[in-house]
Parts: C-alpha cells; structure tokens; sequence
C-alpha cells in the first residue's frame, strides 16, 4: 500500500529524536518562480554544464575550477557557446586550466543551444523554467535528456534542484526508501516509472503541503541504514 506523507514524515522524524524544528533545518527550499525568471540565462548554462562536469566527479574539484570555466567560456553566453566547433572543442583540450575531458566539453554547444530554444519559447530560460508545471517535472527530465547533451540518468533533476527548480531526486537513498514501500522493485530508469513515482509525490506534496524537493528529502532522511 502507498505510504502517506503523514507515514514519511515520521520516519524521518525518528533519525532526530522527535525534534521537528532540527528535520526542519535539514529540508531544502525550491526557489519562487519570480526568483527563478530574475536569473539570467548564462546562469542556467554556467550551472547546467557545472552538472555535467559533476557527473562522476569529486565536486569540489570541478568548483575550484569553476571560475575558469566561466572566464573561458565568456561567462556562459548562450551564443557564445552554442558557436563552438569542434576546432574550439580540440583548442580546449589542450587548456590546463579546465578539466579535459572532450564529451563534457562537447556537450556545451548543444545545450547552449537547448536552452536558447527554452529562450524563444517563453522569454528567458527562468521564465520557461518557473512556468513549467510542478506535476510534470519528469517531462521536463526527458525533454532534457532527449534533446540536450549528457542530460541522461540523475543529471536532469540535479540541475533543477540546482537552481531551485522543485523538482523530486532520485538518489540511492531515496530509491532505497521506495523499494522498502514496495512501490518499486530497483531503481527507477525507464520514463514509465519515473512518472509511475511522480504520481506519488505529487500526491504527497498535496497531503503534506510541501514542495517535492522536501518530500524527496524527507524519503532520504528516512533511509535509517546508513
């Protein structure tokens, strides 16, 4: 049987002996879609291709390098970016300063391009960002997985959650809190079951009041074996 949000909410609570304001201090916060449209758009790049980098790598090794990254990249421009060759990709991977790793570097082209084409549809990439609807954020995963570039697996939902975007994870944590509801058997990778499982956050972020990204946290809390 489907766990309610009330049941979630407890079992997290148990892993700070019953303090509610400490489980408190421990949930994320999604920004405001008035927040989200004030960022400009070569935030949403620099943030996007820092993900990608992050994929399978030490994070705080791609930050020290992040200031870098945004000088040789003209801070994230959007045109900029979606100009580069694979003449500028080669130029690149000879560049110490950076993390040489030719996919990750390839992969900025296309999604400067992406969200260039989220800029035509509503403005600016915060503005298509804040407008896209909370309960089909799993659309939003597959959009970016299909039509950007190393967008595959987490990377969709870590970007949001990045940059405040509500948006639920699933990370091993969580996954594991799942398959002890018996709501999945392993972890969820097909886009059926990713909107399978986004059926019940949406419905327990209506029970709770919560945004997912609390939600989501709520299931990692719950996770009591580690």
């Amino acid at each position: 049987m489907t766990p309610t949000y009330d049941a979630i909410y407890h079992r997290a609570l148990q892993r700070f002996a019953g303090d509610r304001k400490a489980l408190e201090l421990n949930l994320p916060d999604a920004k405001r879609d008035e927040e989200l449209e004030a960022l400009p758009d070569s935030y949403y790049l620099s943030q996007l291709t820092r993900r990608v980098f992050r994929a399978g790598m030490t994070h705080r090794v791609v930050d020290a390098r992040w200031v870098n990254f945004e000088r040789v990249f003209d801070g994230f421009d959007l045109v900029s970016c979606a100009m580069l060759s694979d003449d500028d990709i080669d130029r690149l991977m000879i560049d110490a300063q950076l993390i040489r790793h030719r996919k990750k570097l390839s992969s900025i082209p296309r999604n400067a391009k992406l969200l260039m084409d989220w800029r035509t549809e509503s403005g600016s990439v915060g503005a298509f960002i804040a407008a896209w609807p909370q309960h089909r954020i799993v659309e939003l995963w597959i959009r970016m997985k299909r039509y950007g570039a190393q967008l595959g697996g987490r990377s969709g939902a870590s970007f949001l959650r990045m940059v405040g975007k509500d948006t639920f994870m699933l990370s091993d944590d969580v996954v594991r809190e799942l398959i002890r509801y018996g709501l999945v058997d392993k972890a969820p990778t097909s886009q059926r079951d990713w909107r399978l499982i986004q059926r019940h956050f949406v419905e327990w972020s209506e029970q709770g009041g919560r945004p997912m990204c609390q939600i989501s946290r709520l299931l990692s809390l719950g996770d009591l074996s580690v």
